[in-house]
């Protein structure tokens, strides 16, 4: 046995402190010469200090066992009841990650933009306006002539919660801003707290014996969500600016550099940790500059964010799906620690796939306690040869999902088993419904064919069906859905509309009305367009986009389903792949006879819907604009109708727009559709221009 294996496999008994005391030293004293000397490290600096803490510990509780060549001398010194809804004018879109720490992570982003923008390598660099990615919580700040008058947190990005009296009590923050203020300047930024204030009121809440707070960004988004604005006010809060939403009145800079100077002028808290560089050496500058100093700074960040400096060049490259292309977070390596893998054990997923995952000994990473890491996939697990028993580095991979990232060979039981091999441990059948498992060709994921005949898939079908943007059936959440399939309820989708409430209010914790309100939006819900009940269906690989892509190209349901691959392939945007899973789905007995099913139910939707050359297409090459509050039309449901009849719905009002549609408490866009002589309808003038 090694000196090494002896330390870790056969520590000295913890019973006896001078032993451990020895140990502990030997093994700093190892490590920090690994680390500082011959820059090979062999463990994560979360380790060391774990270990540096711990000898920390016994050396105070045993003054007598401190040396003075002990390492440690060498130290010095959604929406919540209670809260009301807020739609933002806006969308607060999340941006895309960059999850390559490396410079090439940079090149990625510009690559992408020069690409979008067509500019030829010989052209100039393209100027980006670099940021601090903060570790908080989003919120909107809405100023009207200069006075805030609404805060709002980010919430699906469409409708956040009112926050005001809470945000109120950020000193950071002002009330009024300063000089002559916009008519209306909806401010976005990040709530956060400080490191040092994180410690103090962490102190705080020890000496008053209440419980500590895991992490800053926990506190803070745990403080602005408090429905006692006292309690926020007793929270070190702070706040940086970074962004706008609605702004009425003002002319706007031409950079996002320049928004963020105005930002600062009007006496808002903007970083000074900000930058605008060429091109994506520039970028790769910004992010090293930034990682070498992440540690010092006050706060905690998890990345930097780079933006197309110019306001008209993020305008060309628009959105794509619903994150801006002009934008990126380029992120940091995160956190590592030690710990054992307890066992393995497969989780099925709402399409079926199978991943295995590591079941660990519970390890604080990343500011959360966690217990299990994903392992991917066979093939992954096979190349790290992760197995029962082994000691690992688990990481939180993106500052998100625990992840397990290598094995320690070194510290391998003798009775680590065999390596890894997923068909072999289920013995081909699916942990939860029994049903055979498959990998396609050319796929590194294992599958249960169980469909909606699993359970652990059923759950999910149900939520996904149910969605926002799928059949938008309100009240239909995890908790009530797990009830629902736990409790033999529900075992298809079309069971649903079978729900009485007589049924429902016999669940744990649901109320006569709660039943009722299900009940209701079950049937109203019925009602819908061809894009949202493809989506619904969760077809693999079949995106709102490309569901409502269908729906224009075939027109009607039964032509989706009786496509061929090739005619599929006929459908902009849908390749081979998006292709052969349709038809793979649709080529399943049981999704047809759930589809029948769910269509004797009475889901409906207006037939002929899509583009196809017998159907209705009343606003081809319309451009319609949105705004204001529609009697009974969301605003997702008008622009499904608009879209399913060919039309497209813009952001804003300018010479090329067709029509605007306007409800209640329409704002600046109706002005400028009169000041500019565009046609203006209401609800009923929309529903006969679709009719057209």
């Amino acid at each position: 046995m090694t000196e090494q294996s002896s330390l870790f496999d056969a520590p000295p008994d913890p019973a006896v402190p001078e032993e451990r005391v020895a140990a502990l030293r030997e093994l700093l004293h190892r490590h920090a010469h690994r680390y500082y000397v011959l820059d090979d490290p062999e463990i994560p600096d979360a380790e060391y200090d774990r270990l540096f803490q711990e000898l920390q510990a016994l050396e105070e509780a045993h003054p007598a066992l401190r040396t003075p060549d002990s390492p440690t001398q060498r130290v010095i010194g959604k929406v919540l009841p209670g809260f009301t809804p807020v739609r933002h004018r806006v969308p607060m879109l999340s941006i895309r990650t960059e999850t390559d720490t490396l410079a090439s992570g940079a090149a990625n982003f510009d690559a992408r933009v020069r690409r979008e923008l067509g500019l030829a390598e010989t052209e100039p660099p393209v100027e980006y306006a670099c940021e601090l990615k903060f570790d908080g919580l989003a919120v909107n700040l809405r100023y009207e002539n200069g006075v805030l008058v609404q805060a709002a947190t980010r919430g699906d990005g469409e409708t956040g919660e009112d926050v005001t009296q809470n945000i109120r009590t950020i000193g950071q923050i002002p009330l009024r801003l300063q000089g002559v203020a916009p008519e209306v300047l909806e401010v976005r930024g990040e709530v956060y707290m400080r490191r040092d204030d994180f410690e103090r009121l962490n102190a705080r809440q020890r000496e008053a014996n209440e419980k500590t707070f895991v992490n800053p960004r926990n506190a803070a988004a745990g403080a602005v969500r408090q429905l006692d604005p006292a309690i926020a006010a007793r929270r070190p809060l702070s706040f940086f600016a970074y962004g706008l939403g609605e702004v009425i009145g003002w002319t706007l800079p031409g950079t996002h550099s320049g928004v963020l100077d105005a930002l600062d002028a009007f006496g808002l808290p903007v970083s000074r940790e900000r930058a605008v560089v060429q091109g994506a050496e520039g970028l790769a500058e910004f992010h090293r500059r930034i990682g070498a100093q992440r540690d010092a700074l006050p706060f905690d960040i998890d990345g930097v964010v780079y933006k197309v400096n110019r306001l008209e060049l993020q305008q060309r490259l628009g959105f794509v799906t619903r994150e801006p292309r002009w934008a990126v977070a380029h992120k940091y390596p995160a956190q590592e620690q030690l710990t054992q893998v307890d066992d393995i054990y497969i989780q099925v997923g709402r399409t079926g796939k199978l991943t295995p995952v590591a079941r660990l000994v519970p390890v604080f990473v990343g500011g959360v306690t966690v217990t299990n890491a994903t392992l991917h996939n066979e093939d992954e697990t096979r190349r790290k040869d992760v197995r029962v028993g082994d000691t690992v580095i688990v990481r939180r991979a993106g500052d998100v999902i625990p992840e397990v990232v290598a094995v320690v060979p070194d510290r391998r039981p003798p009775d680590a088993g065999e390596p890894f091999d997923l068909y072999q441990r289920l013995g081909g059948r699916c942990p939860v419904c029994g049903s055979d498992i498959a990998r396609e060709e050319g796929e590194v994921d294992w599958r249960c064919t169980g469909g909606l005949f699993c359970a652990a898939q059923r759950k999910q079908a149900i939520l996904h069906y149910a969605q926002r943007r799928a059949m938008d059936i309100e009240g239909l959440g995890e908790r009530l859905v797990d009830q629902l399939v736990d409790g033999g309820l529900i075992r298809t989708l079309p069971e649903l509309y079978r729900l009485g409430v007589a049924k429902l209010a016999a669940l744990e914790r649901m109320a006569d009305k709660s039943a009722q309100n299900l009940v209701t939006a079950l049937e109203q819900r019925k009602h819908t367009t061809l894009p949202r009940f493809l989506f619904a269906l969760g077809i693999r690989h079949v995106g709102e986009a490309t569901a409502r892509d269908l729906a224009r190209h075939f027109g009607r349901l039964d032509r989706i389903m009786d496509a061929s691959v090739e005619q599929l392939l006929e459908v902009p945007d849908v390749g081979p792949v998006v292709a052969q899973s349709i038809r793979t789905f649709f080529d399943q007995p049981h999704n047809r006879e759930v589809v029948e099913q769910l269509r004797a139910a009475g889901v409906e939707w207006p037939e002929g819907e899509g583009t196809a050359s017998d159907a209705p297409r009343p606003l081809l090459g319309k451009t319609l604009v949105l705004t204001g509050t529609l009697p009974t039309l969301s605003r997702d449901e008008a622009k499904d109708l608009i879209e399913t009849a060919g039309g497209k719905v813009a952001g804003s009002v300018s010479k090329k727009t067709h029509y605007v549609v306007a409800g209640e408490e329409a704002g600046s866009k109706l002005a400028k559709a009169q000041e500019l002589g565009v046609p203006i309808l209401d609800e009923d003038g929309l529903k006969a221009l679709l009719a057209g």
